[in-house]
């Protein structure tokens, strides 16, 4: 099984002066979860090598088993600081896509022309793709084989109106991820605040929050195993 993770390479917040990026948790947990079920990870960002981290994911609060395993990882943090740049990876070959959040994404890969064409030959070839807290983001303009917004008529997922004014970075944002996801048709759910909370849609997997980034990658790994179990049946069907 082959995953493409594919990170932001947006380092500022806005004009606040302060940096942000991907957020460590939402790459950690679901990294660990692909390589553990012996998945091939490749990773990829906009600019390509190493993408930038927001200072607070790395913070003591924000520290979970995942992060602090990636701490100790010397092999994932070479693969972390070697990603390969986004314009030259093609996505054949591969079985699934993941995104993890961060603020970052809200600026680069929501407007991303080469994120952009990767989702929409994902769906159009009915592979999964995932993303998890701001990273649905990356839905606010591939469209769908109809020409309607990819999301429309989905149930989705992402970081909510609340989270973000907790975070006190509604003003700072380009856009909210709640209101992106609604305004494109989506059928937006939530949980808690801060709660796991992930739902799947056909091939589409989305997670609101930092806390939902293990499970998002367990649903979107789910649907790759199954994919692989129905292919030899789909293979026999037509002999």
């Amino acid at each position: 099984m082959k995953i493409l993770m594919v990170l932001t390479s947006h380092d500022k917040l806005g004009d606040t002066g302060k940096k942000t990026g991907f957020w460590l948790e939402e790459f950690a947990a679901p990294y660990y979860v692909f390589k553990d079920a012996g998945c091939d990870v490749t990773l990829t960002s906009p600019k390509g090598g190493q993408p930038p981290l927001d200072p607070t994911s790395d913070a003591d609060d924000a520290q979970t088993e995942a992060t602090k395993r990636f701490k100790g990882d010397k092999a994932a943090q070479t693969d972390l600081a070697n990603t390969v740049v986004l314009a030259t990876v093609s996505p054949d070959g591969f079985d699934a896509v993941f995104y993890p959040g961060g603020h970052g994404p809200l600026w680069d890969l929501a407007e991303d022309a080469d994120s952009i064409a990767l989702i929409e030959t994902f769906a159009g070839s009915n592979r999964p793709i995932a993303a998890v807290c701001h990273a649905p983001a990356v839905f606010k303009h591939p469209k769908g084989a109809d020409g309607k917004p990819l999301i429309s008529g989905k149930t989705v997922a992402g970081f909510t109106n609340t989270e973000e004014a907790a975070a006190g970075l509604t003003d700072v944002v380009p856009f909210l991820v709640e209101d992106m996801l609604k305004a494109n048709c989506g059928i937006y759910e939530k949980g808690a605040d801060w709660a796991s909370f992930v739902v799947t849609d056909g091939k589409l997997v989305t997670g609101q929050n930092p806390a939902s980034s293990e499970e998002a990658a367990r649903k979107l790994l789910d649907l790759v195993r199954c994919g692989y179990f129905l292919a030899p049946a789909i293979l026999m069907s037509h002999r």
